[in-house]
Formats: C-alpha cells, sequence, structure tokens
C-alpha cells in the first residue's frame, strides 16, 4: 500500500529551502521538516507537550549529535499515533531535542514554527519518495516479514 503526502517548500534565503509535512501526531495537526540527513525523527521538546504529557519524557542515555553539537542532552517519548496521509505508525519512539534555535531562524524570517524533523529512520522504513515535481513524499508499507 502507497500513501501520498503533499508538502510545502519553505523559502529560507535566495538559495536555501526546506520542505515542510503535515502530520498529525496523536490526532492533533504538527508541521515537520523533511530532513533526510537526519539520522532519526526529532521533536522539539519545547513544543511537544501539545501531543504528549511531558511526564511521559524519558531521559535518552546517548547524546545527540547533528545540529551543531555532539553533547546536546535528549530525552525520548512514545508517540502513540503518528499520521502522515494514510500511513498510520503506531507506538513510535522519538528523541526530543531543544530545537529552539531552528524556530527562532523561522520566526526571523516570518516563517511558522515546527514541532520537529521527519528523518531517514521513518523515510527509510516506509520507503519514502520524494516528488519535487509534483510536491508530494509517497511511502510504502513495508513487506511483511
Amino acid at each position: 500500500m502507497v500513501t501520498t503526502v503533499p508538502f510545502k517548500i519553505l523559502t529560507l534565503d535566495a538559495e536555501g529551502f526546506h520542505l515542510m509535512l503535515k502530520v498529525k501526531i496523536n490526532g492533533k495537526t504538527a508541521q515537520l521538516i523533511i530532513d533526510t540527513g537526519a539520522s532519526k525523527t526529532v521533536l522539539d521538546k519545547s513544543r511537544v507537550s501539545k501531543y504528549v504529557k511531558e511526564s511521559d519524557f524519558k531521559i535518552h542515555d546517548k547524546l545527540s549529535s547533528g545540529l551543531g553539537t555532539n553533547t546536546m542532552e535528549s530525552h525520548t517519548t512514545i508517540l502513540k499515533k503518528l499520521l502522515m496521509g494514510d500511513l498510520l505508525v503506531l507506538d513510535y519512539t522519538t528523541v526530543l531535542l531543544d530545537l529552539s534555535h531552528v524556530n527562532s531562524s523561522y520566526q526571523q524570517i516570518g516563517l511558522k514554527p515546527v514541532e520537529g524533523v521527519l528523518g531517514s529512520d521513518i523515510l527509510l522504513k516506509y520507503n519514502a519518495v520524494i516528488d519535487y515535481e509534483k510536491k508530494v513524499v509517497r511511502f510504502k508499507y513495508p513487506k511483511k516479514k
């Protein structure tokens, strides 16, 4: 089964762009940036309380690398439902980081904040294909083993 989800192209400056995808986290709309270079899907710790209770956060035993640092403390939480188009991902463990620098940059150029980054873990598992011409991402359910 394949599901197709539209994305928007956000212009950051004269030469930069981000792809923004609307998803639903536990039934509420969220905006994620598609980042094929991110190894893991992460959410902004300060914005995730709209979707998950803070009491459900757990300290992550590994320091997160990327985003300009390898010493960032992180947490994890479980998203009961992550919906992308018709693709429903249940009980997904995600990493929570401080992404305030991303949202601060967005605010400075007049863009709405994002809840996080959709990384390669989900893109790879669901065989995502980004179609820039049609401005959609196609996700395919993995084959049953």
